[in-house]
């Protein structure tokens, strides 16, 4: 839902183009079980007047049966919509949750606390710009606080906003929010997390949520809705090297063909010389179409997360799943071994050497986990062996690919660094990986996939000595080449 506005009355044409080109801000709200994470989301919607009023009215109603606030509303419900939510008091999927203020639009996703959920909160946090972290001011930083800084950090969420609720059961107490912020910022310097934002709030009485509360006067930071209508979110994406996965070719008539995607990463313009990767082949960009409702336009240059539509001077082969980078600037590294930090999203455990289908950009491959080089306790950040992955577990793994593709570590590129792993029968998504480092071509592989063509061209060979005699012992490459 959008925000109250005048403009929607006296001249809608103006509403919609500045809402149109509003900031969005994407963040999460996750922590341990019963934190209040959907309650401070139906606080902030309620308080910010976001609701409609069938919705308002059905959560009414929805309270009195299942709400766990006695006669009170139970804003809760709002984000808790699946049945069994409701009947338990938890959150168990991602719910999504659109709004927007006179600053800036907002997608939430409310994410679960339980452990064996963890890979829907991942799921929820793969596309955040921030992350709330809801810690209880009763019983302070806890084991999935822990895991869920660990694993907002492992996606590169750089914003993170620990919001110390239900500050009203300890009587908004400074020195026990003092001491969860002292916890919070001992455990999370070994993780790399970096001036993290603390809030005290009630948000079960909407204390610092929305507007700043007069049960702490000795906090002097904004509100939970002043920081998120406030905090920078300029995208790094546009800072980084030029990375275009092809996703569609865009052939509509035989006097245009075009390349569709969106940029992942860096700047480009009408001029400038690129390589297609893996083919290596280089050419130069003729125009960036960019679509339109009423009609596509031309435009000179584009930049990160724009999606666009490119032509080129020359007629090469580009296909879905190949990747445009500039030519001038740092390549991906090509290779067909990985290391990458994995989480396990699957009931089913992880077998070594089992081939899976790699989805990489907007291609896939066939690859299989070589090794386990170590599983990480988020609790402790210990490093444990380990023969296989369990749902949940993170580890650290090197993989083999059966042909080599483009790839930056994540923490340099988000999209160019990451993956998702497929199982190749049931099509579930069993897993998915942040590149840690490009590891040197498999040997073996490149070893076996030689034996191999030598054995067929020696077949080859003795088909044509015998159907082409006059041919001679000249090889199939010699025959080829004439």
């Amino acid at each position: 839902m959008s925000h109250q506005s005048n403009l929607i009355a006296s001249d809608i044409e103006q509403y919609l183009e500045a809402h149109k080109n509003k900031d969005l801000l994407r963040f999460i709200t996750c922590g341990s079980v019963d934190d209040g994470k959907s309650t401070l989301i139906g606080r902030l919607l309620y308080d910010s007047k976001m609701i409609y009023e069938d919705q308002l009215q059905s959560i009414e109603k929805a309270s009195k049966k299942v709400g766990t606030q006695g006669d009170q509303i139970d804003l809760a419900l709002l984000v808790d919509g699946l049945q069994s939510e409701r009947e338990q008091g938890i959150t168990i999927d991602v719910a999504y949750r659109f709004f927007s203020t006179e600053k800036r639009k907002f997608i939430i996703a409310d994410t679960p606390g339980h452990t064996q959920y963890t890979r829907n909160m991942a799921t929820g946090a793969s596309t955040a710009d921030l992350a709330i972290i809801l810690i209880d001011a009763r019983y302070g930083v806890q084991e999935q606080t822990k895991r869920h800084s660990f694993i907002v950090n492992l996606l590169g969420i750089k914003n993170i906003l620990i919001a110390v609720n239900k500050m009203d059961l300890v009587e908004f107490s400074e020195a026990r929010y003092n001491e969860i912020k002292s916890d919070y910022i001992e455990f999370a310097k070994d993780l790399g997390i970096i001036d993290p934002i603390f809030v005290p709030l009630s948000a079960l009485n909407g204390d610092n949520v929305v507007n700043h509360s007069e049960h702490t006067p000795w906090y002097t930071g904004g509100s939970l809705m002043n920081i998120l209508e406030t905090i920078d979110i300029t995208p790094k994406e546009i800072e980084q090297a030029f990375r275009f996965p092809v996703q569609y070719v865009n052939r509509p008539n035989l006097n245009f063909r075009g390349f569709a995607g969106t940029i992942a990463s860096g700047h480009i313009q009408v001029g400038d010389e690129i390589t297609v990767l893996p083919s290596q082949k280089t050419t130069r960009v003729a125009s960036i179409v960019e679509p339109s409702v009423e009609k596509d336009s031309t435009i000179q240059s584009a930049f990160a997360t724009m999606a666009v539509t490119l032509t080129t001077e020359d007629e090469i082969d580009i296909s879905r799943g190949d990747l445009l980078v500039k030519t001038n600037e740092q390549a991906p590294a090509m290779t067909d071994s990985i290391q990458a930090t994995l989480v396990w999203m699957h009931e089913s455990p992880a077998q070594l050497g089992k081939e899976y289908v790699i989805k990489h950009t907007s291609h896939k491959v066939k690859g299989h986990i070589e090794s386990i080089k170590h599983i990480i306790d988020v609790n402790t950040l210990e490093k444990k062996p380990g023969e296989t992955l369990q749902l949940n577990d993170i580890a650290v793994c090197n993989l083999t690919l059966n042909r080599a593709i483009p790839v930056d570590a994540y923490d340099i590129n988000k999209i160019t660094g990451s993956f998702i792993i497929i199982d190749r029968y049931t099509h579930a998504t069993v897993g998915a990986g942040m590149i840690t480092q490009a590891n040197q071509s498999n040997q073996n592989g490149t070893t076996s996939v030689k034996r191999d063509y030598s054995e067929a061209e020696k077949s080859l060979n003795a088909l044509v000595l015998k159907h082409y005699p006059e041919w001679g012992a000249k090889s199939i490459d010699e025959v080829l080449g004439g």
